[in-house]
């Protein structure tokens, strides 16, 4: 059996001499791993790269078999990110959610464009942690797990129940408020955030990604994950956001 199709590296894990196992993402296929011969070697390492954009040919034996990887370079987006300490947080941070938390060898259509679209996007930097956050949001939908962002009434949705997923006004959530999770305005609309708002729907997709798509699966949010959030959470210390 075989395919081939245009995918994302998610992952690589050296396997032997110079041999890997790769993780990658296609439209049809979701979260496929294979060994990929040569992956780990000085000379196709650079192919091999999280977050790299490929034209990938699997062949297996038997469709349930880990099988062989092969690959050619589309786009190397992880050689251009290296320049940028935030654009490498959050191509690592979005390959490492999407290994962890999609169910492998199941279509993800939605989940695999959105996340082509950040990686095409990744210069533009800091205001691009929205896209991600909603990119999140939306594979949380995917796997079952969506948050609850149904208007109620005409004030505006402030807050979001850390038990339910469910949204709030602000006067709904009264006592309760200091228990939930703030809701940024870029969830609900085309809002780019701020600093504040990046940590506070970093800290909100977080929780829901660690509770339900890892912690179900007896996995921990990858430290890729809760290292981008560390560091955009500094970078809204410094920049003395009134939010909470």
């Amino acid at each position: 059996m075989e395919w081939e199709a245009p995918a994302i590296v998610l992952d690589v894990r050296p396997f032997g001499e110079g041999d890997a196992v790769a993780t990658v993402m296609t439209e049809a296929h979701g979260a496929h791993r294979g060994l990929a011969r040569g992956g780990s070697s000085r000379a196709r390492a650079a192919v091999w790269q999280p977050g790299n954009l490929v034209q990938v040919r699997w062949v297996g034996r038997l469709a349930d078999q880990l099988g062989s990887l092969s690959a050619e370079l589309v786009h190397p987006v992880a050689a251009l990110a290296m320049d940028d300490a935030l654009a490498l947080a959050m191509l690592r941070a979005a390959c490492a959610v999407a290994e962890g938390a999609l169910p492998e060898r199941e279509a993800c259509p939605r989940a695999f464009s959105g996340l082509l679209r950040l990686l095409a996007r990744l210069p533009l930097g800091a205001p691009l942690l929205a896209d991600l956050i909603r990119w999140e949001a939306a594979l949380l939908a995917d796997l079952g797990y969506g948050l609850d962002l149904a208007p109620s009434g005409n004030a505006p949705l402030a807050w979001v129940s850390p038990r339910t997923g469910r949204a709030v006004t602000d006067a709904l959530a009264g006592e309760w408020r200091a228990r939930l999770f703030r809701l940024p305005p870029l969830l609900i609309g085309d809002d780019p955030g701020a600093p504040a708002d990046w940590r506070d729907g970093l800290k909100l997709t977080g929780h829901f990604l660690a509770r339900d798509a890892f912690g179900l699966r007896h996995r921990p949010l990858p430290a890729a994950r809760l290292a981008l959030y560390d560091r955009v959470a500094a970078d809204a210390a410094e920049s003395k956001e009134p939010h909470g």
